[in-house]
């Protein structure tokens, strides 16, 4: 069995799986959010039970729409404090925590080996660190916080196997981006993606959780990375269990996959996806007369410490075009503080830059640089629908912070690699 496999298998309590068998799973641990989370709550009060099945396993939120930017948001706010207080649940809120694929991990919730559960389609993230790991509904995390348990069918695998060393400005995204372009919006429905090779061996945690962040956009079931000496350097002091609480599992040397795809990183450029869909992926060059109104940098996908000194590497001594604006937003309260610790808060607005405190901010349209008709943005976040990020009639670019750092100067989509630093 892979490694996706063999975590399914145990968490069914039965010795092997196999493609498309239905298993029912115990969860380790549930995640819910200001978005998603009222339905859940309001969901599991219908069914009438009065306490979750584990109030330790169960993780709220509060990121997408924070500060809450209408009475509407803080309403919904209200209810999930009011029920993380009622079943004592651990809940991150304003100025606590961050964005919740961040905050998880920096918390020590996910460890390798464990079910995963969230009430958000890029929980999918967590596969960096050996877990499977998955988006669900709000109906359906109220029947988990009723259960501990789900069912799911055992998804067939894909592997993808990446060598090379990048080249300079050339990151994670941009590999993501290409893997997305090459298997398209479709090309992994509810399939296992098992990422390896030497170039994902010596990559980041950082890295590792924006390729994985970024499954669920071929419509993948989860992304998984086996587990190894950097997944626990980063575990180190995060985690509040004994070391004996998780497990790390590995593909067997005979694991079956359906598909295995093989790229050499080597000559990769920096890859774009243009509006108004995720697979429409071009190399930045090919589209470097693109004038821009707005530069995001932030997400889930790309808002980490790295990231952000990659940013600030390309805007350091130089401005921002005055007709763009820039908006800089750390994934969490932690990356914050050592961005300030490092200087890079002041080095984004001494470039022109906003920085405002960790939500998800303008990703989802909530709030926060929503875009006005036929205005175009470059963002690090990880979709690019049509409305994604405001009116319908604007448009939304993806790339790597390098990308976007350097767009912001340059007042249009330009390769990083032009940019003198």
């Amino acid at each position: 069995m892979n490694i996706t496999e063999k975590i399914l298998a145990k968490s069914a309590g039965v010795k092997n799986v196999q493609p498309g068998d239905i298993i029912d799973s115990c969860v380790d641990i549930l995640m819910i959010h200001d978005l998603t989370g009222p339905l859940a709550v309001k969901s599991f009060e219908k069914i009438g039970i009065k306490k979750v099945w584990n109030n330790q396993k169960i993780i709220v939120v509060l990121d997408h729409q924070i500060p809450a930017e209408s009475i509407k948001a803080a309403e919904l706010h209200k209810t999930m404090r009011n029920f993380a207080k009622k079943q004592k649940l651990k809940i991150y809120d304003v100025g606590k925590g961050g964005i919740c694929h961040q905050v998880l991990p920096e918390k020590g919730h996910v460890l390798p080996g464990k079910i995963i559960l969230g009430a958000d389609s890029h929980t999918c993230t967590y596969g960096a660190f050996g877990a499977f790991a998955t988006g669900i509904g709000s109906t359906e995390a109220a029947s988990v916080m009723t259960t501990g348990k789900i069912w799911l069918k055992v998804p067939e695998s894909i592997k993808i196997n990446v060598k090379g060393k990048f080249k300079k400005f050339v990151t994670p995204k941009d590999l993501i981006l290409f893997i997305v372009g090459k298997l398209g919006a479709g090309g992994a429905i509810y399939k296992n993606i098992e990422f390896s090779g030497s170039t994902i061996s010596t990559m980041g945690m950082s890295g590792r959780m924006t390729v994985c962040n970024m499954a669920v956009e071929m419509g993948a079931k989860n992304g998984i990375i086996e587990p190894d000496k950097t997944t626990k350097r980063f575990l180190e002091g995060r985690i509040k269990q004994p070391k004996k609480a998780f497990e790390l599992f590995r593909s067997d040397s005979d694991s079956i996959y359906e598909q295995t795809v093989d790229i050499d990183v080597t000559d990769l450029e920096p890859q774009i996806a243009c509006s108004p869909s995720v697979d429409n992926i071009k190399v930045v060059s090919e589209v470097d007369n693109i004038q821009i109104d707005q530069a995001f940098i932030g997400s889930c996908t790309n808002g980490r410490i790295e990231d952000l000194r990659l940013a600030a590497k390309i805007l350091k001594g130089k401005k921002v075009k005055d007709n763009v604006r820039t908006l800089v937003i750390p994934a969490s309260q932690e990356v914050y503080l050592q961005a300030l610790k490092e200087g890079l808060v002041e080095t984004f607005t001494d470039s022109g830059a906003f920085v405002c405190g960790a939500t998800c901010g303008p990703c989802l349209g909530g709030h926060i640089g929503i875009l006005a008709e036929d205005e175009v943005c470059v963002s690090t976040s990880n979709r690019n629908f049509i409305g994604r990020m405001g009116s319908k009639e604007a448009k939304v670019y993806l790339a790597s912070p390098a990308t976007v750092a350097a767009s912001a100067i340059a007042g249009r989509i330009i390769d990083p690699q032009k940019v003198e630093v």
